[in-house]
């Protein structure tokens, strides 16, 4: 599995030393930002959250798999 980095840390999924510690993230241009994707406890995409895009940049993109914590 990857190291990923991540710096929200009001994110239920982040970790000590900034660590991302979800089992499988969904990052998504900013157009679908504000849609709701489901994930199987797989990591499997479910529905219209299967299909491609293409960002010129980081900053076009954004965390699908953030959960505020409690």
């Amino acid at each position: 599995m990857p190291t990923v980095k991540c710096n929200v840390a009001n994110c239920t999924y982040w970790g000590e030393g900034n660590n991302c510690v979800a089992d499988a993230i969904l990052v998504e241009i900013d157009k679908h930002a504000n849609n709701k994707y489901d994930m199987e406890a797989s990591g499997d995409l479910i529905g219209d959250a299967k299909h491609k895009d293409s960002a010129h940049k980081s900053a076009e993109t954004c965390c699908h798999t953030f959960k505020r914590k409690q």
